[in-house]
């Protein structure tokens, strides 16, 4: 166990090394340079050389990529230029606001997911698997915003019930003072990703039902419903478990949407803002912590992989 989480910790070492480089690249990449991205087409010559000189970008790349990356191990990731504040500061009071949305939404997901996934594999080619079929890819083909203008229409207009905008505030606490306003979000959020979790679960218990063990368990006399939750349950677990680490960039992506589409004050509302305003260092630091959380993730579905199944760690 202890080699199989070594060899994963160092390949997560080496893809955020690339993610650094990315992100160096991208912000080299913007026309005419950084200076003149940032200082607009109205830059005079002079104003982007003094630009260069501060901030060093006129030293060859390979010292501007080592500065880069001290800063970065330091947790300086640049200065806003529209808020005029540290990009970490504005991510530490954003990326907590954003991680309780995207986390609520999974749960929300996963406990509606698992159990309708199974009912689907039960009730294969009968009425309720095909409706649930159907359900699921009329949810997950209908775009995010689409989704939550619908949830607005109905549950804000028509049928008051909860608030449009999300609640405001500087911290998670004051997040939760109004916590009717995160039902919306939350719920727009969870219908994609039980759309498609539940076809994941659907497909893995099929699979798992036509194995040897559950036949060993049937001749056992064990009952149906133990069998499910028992045996098969863990198993159908295991492509979801590893689906889930790798489904980060797409919540990152839809929190962005329903961010902006309900002004909650998370990370996507303030990438949202920083390309309207073309904010670049605020870009560029969404940017890195959303890679760095995806390389995460990825470590953290291999641990919980190796968890639920042991003949993983003997592969690797």
């Amino acid at each position: 166990m202890t080699g199989f989480l070594a060899k994963r910790f160092l390949q997560a070492v080496v893809v955020l090394f690339l993610v650094s480089v990315i992100v160096f690249v991208l912000l080299h990449l913007l026309p005419g340079g950084p200076a003149r991205a940032i200082l607009g087409p109205k830059g005079t010559p002079q104003q982007i050389a003094h630009f260069n000189d501060v901030q060093g970008y006129d030293r060859s790349l390979p010292m501007q990529y080592f500065s880069y990356l001290k800063r970065l191990l330091t947790g300086d990731l640049g200065e806003s230029y529209k808020l005029n504040q540290p990009v970490s500061q504005l991510l530490t009071q954003r990326l907590p606001k954003t991680l309780m949305l995207t986390a609520l939404s999974t749960l929300v997901a996963v406990l509606v997911a698992v159990p309708l996934g199974l009912l689907q594999a039960v009730r294969r080619g009968k009425v309720s698997d095909y409706l649930l079929t159907g359900a699921a890819f009329l949810a997950y083909a209908t775009p995010v915003f689409f989704l939550g203008l619908i949830l607005i229409i109905v549950f804000s207009q028509i049928l008051p019930v909860f608030p449009a905008e999300a609640p405001q505030g500087e911290s998670v606490s004051a997040i939760f003072s109004g916590f009717s306003g995160m039902v919306l979000p939350v719920v727009t959020m969870a219908l994609g990703i039980i759309a498609m979790f539940s076809r994941y679960m659907r497909s893995a218990t099929l699979d798992n039902l036509t194995e040897e063990y559950v036949r060993t368990a049937m001749a056992k006399g064990q009952s149906g419903r133990r069998i499910l939750v028992r045996h098969v349950l863990r198993n159908a677990l295991i492509p979801l478990a590893t689906l889930l680490g790798l489904y980060l960039p797409t919540l990152f992506s839809g929190a962005l949407v329903v961010e902006a589409m309900f002004n909650y004050p998370g990370m996507g509302l303030l990438f949202w803002n920083a390309a309207q305003g073309s904010d670049f260092p605020v870009l560029l630091g969404v940017t890195l912590v959303v890679g760095v959380a995806t390389v995460l993730g990825s470590l953290l579905t291999d641990i919980v992989y190796a968890v639920l199944d042991p003949r993983i760690r003997s592969v690797a």
